[in-house]
């Protein structure tokens, strides 16, 4: 069957916008837990590759996966343009995630485990009909499989099937257990097998001072192992020894079986497993109440005793520029206030301090379209490629302009004409160069940039330091401003905030960012002095009244 009788030659730009947009959603649920929940292995033996199962493959692999991987399976879909990593050319027969040594084929069982579960942190959903609506049925999965062996002709070698020649890994009889012991013996690994050369000695993929590539050519960023939503083929132990031990293709992951020993390698795989940033789970933003001034730098001692909160984003895919792949994904927050101001502390992960403008020397100026004020490299229907510049990097907190009305709040992009928000709009481009780092401004949505305030209302001040990977930043300003268009910080109120992220390196500018929906401060109101005598008053009465009672029940029993 041709490409064309398939539809691509009339796929409209329109359809292939949304299936784009698909892809993109598929992103997000990928980094769900369900992904990670799905069966590692099928419940019966794999079926006979038959005309009817590979004609039942075709059809699955057309309405499922041709969108992505492309008709011919060379990774040439509609959507793959729009996506990081690139969708998988199968027709190279070069997988990454597998049970097999380095360089060999897959098994099938190793396929199978990819399309049940997905990758997290990819456009690779999981596609059990377990853990989703709209899934496939394990016959399906397998059907699918046998088409997609049809594009590599290395699966038709019977001396290069790594199950009869038996080039597979398996996970080790005697596994020590995690706990400290066997994370500080994995942290020794790490460091004499120099994986910080590469992932960073914190692992935030910060090792490396420029962008690697992968054998296909293309751009890729160095896995921040702290983040286990994008650890693609699992966050456990058992997933994290495999990619050691059979390396990962087609990436400057190498395998380690011949460097470290089995148990080393496990020691490694524990200590990884540690690293990785245990998410809260609430969304309110407590903030400390601070004798004293409240803090201007990020390693100030009464961040201590904050409550942190993680604010997860995502892509800006709302408005064209429509991007889809965010480096931005969460942020840390935390706040102190004392009676006169407050402060926030942000922290995020950034492997590269980015902090000039530097234009693509591959850079060809027919690719640009003007989109409002905008330049970016973005196609006809408004999705940004993978080919951008390098931009400073940035970051704001936003706040609705009006006190909150019951659970009414302004649209988390910016707000609107009639609810506008304020945006602490801090650039790093700014930090250190004796300019204000930081500018208040205020957004009527995102039709239009937003409007900073006059120079003699701008009332914030920020500080910022970067340091292995990670960008620290403080930002405060007073409770109360005489300012209308200023959020007010007042006690006992939940006040919506939001959190707008640009990774410069990531060709983030303008719209091209991550961004999160609403979560709330709350300022909790400092305790009268009254409520502690009256307290203190309660627990005396009640205390005599006990001792009454007590002498009263010895007089009546000594009656008696």
């Amino acid at each position: 069957m041709s490409v064309r009788a398939m539809g691509y030659g009339y796929l409209p730009t329109q359809l292939a916008s949304r299936l784009a947009l698909a892809c993109m959603a598929a992103v997000l649920l990928a980094v769900t837990s369900l992904a990670a929940q799905a069966a590692d292995k099928p419940s019966g033996p794999r079926p006979e590759t038959t005309p009817e199962l590979l004609s039942e493959g075709q059809s699955v692999y057309f309405r499922r996966c041709s969108f992505c991987h492309g008709l011919l399976g060379d990774g040439e879909g509609p959507a793959a343009e729009y996506l990081d990593p690139r969708p998988r050319d199968f027709t190279l027969g070069t997988f990454k995630f597998r049970t097999t040594q380095s360089g060999e084929l897959p098994t099938d069982e190793d396929l199978f485990r990819t399309i049940s579960r997905g990758l997290p942190g990819t456009g690779m959903q999981a596609f059990d009909a377990a853990l989703i609506k709209n899934g496939l049925t394990e016959q399906e999965r397998w059907a699918v499989i046998a088409y997609i062996k049809t594009f590599a002709q290395e699966f038709e070698d019977p001396d290069l099937d790594p199950v009869k020649t038996g080039k597979l890994v398996k996970l080790p009889d005697a596994r020590a257990p995690f706990n400290a012991d066997t994370v500080a013996k994995g942290k020794e690994v790490f460091k004499k097998a120099k994986c910080w050369s590469c992932h960073g000695m914190l692992g935030r993929g910060d090792g490396n001072k420029e962008f690697r590539k992968d054998d296909w050519g293309f751009t890729i960023r160095i896995r921040n192992v702290t983040h286990a939503w994008k650890i693609k083929a699992g966050a456990e132990v058992e997933d994290i020894y495999m990619r050691f031990s059979t390396g990962i293709n087609g990436t400057p992951m190498p395998s380690f079986v011949k460097s470290l020993s089995e148990e080393d390698r496990w020691y490694l795989a524990n200590y990884i497993k540690s690293l990785q940033h245990k998410l809260t789970e609430h969304q309110v933003l407590r903030a400390l109440h601070v004798d004293g001034g409240v803090p201007d730098a990020p390693d100030a001692n009464a961040w201590a005793g904050a409550e942190p909160m993680d604010v997860r984003l995502t892509g800006q895919v709302i408005a064209a520029p429509r991007w889809q792949n965010p480096s931005i994904e969460m942020a840390t927050l935390r706040a102190v206030h004392n009676d006169k101001e407050i402060a926030f502390l942000l922290e995020w992960d950034d492997p590269f301090k980015d902090i000039v403008h530097k234009q693509d020397e591959a850079f060809d100026p027919k690719e640009i379209r003007k989109v409002g004020a905008l330049s970016s490299y973005v196609a006809s229907d408004g999705m940004v490629t993978r080919k951008l510049e390098v931009f400073p990097d940035s970051i704001a907190l936003q706040f609705p302009v009006k006190p909150p009305n019951g659970t009414k709040k302004p649209h988390f992009f910016r707000g609107n004409s009639s609810d506008p928000v304020q945006l602490w709009v801090w650039k790093a481009d700014l930090e250190g160069q004796g300019m204000r780092p930081v500018a208040e401004a205020i957004a009527r949505g995102w039709r239009q940039p937003p409007r900073p305030q006059a120079e003699d209302k701008q009332q914030v001040s920020a500080k910022a330091s970067w340091d292995q990977g990670r960008w620290s930043l403080v930002i405060k300003r007073p409770l109360t401003t005489p300012d209308k268009s200023d959020v007010q910080f007042a006690a006992g109120q939940f006040i919506p905030m939001a959190l707008n992220a640009w990774d410069g390196s990531n060709g983030e500018h303008g719209l091209i960012m991550s961004l999160s929906t609403w979560h709330y401060l709350f300022i909790e109101a400092p305790t009268p002095m009254r409520v502690y005598i009256y307290t203190l008053l309660a627990v005396l009465v009640v205390g005599a009244f006990g001792v009454w009672l007590a002498r009263r029940v010895e007089r009546e029993a000594g009656k008696a």
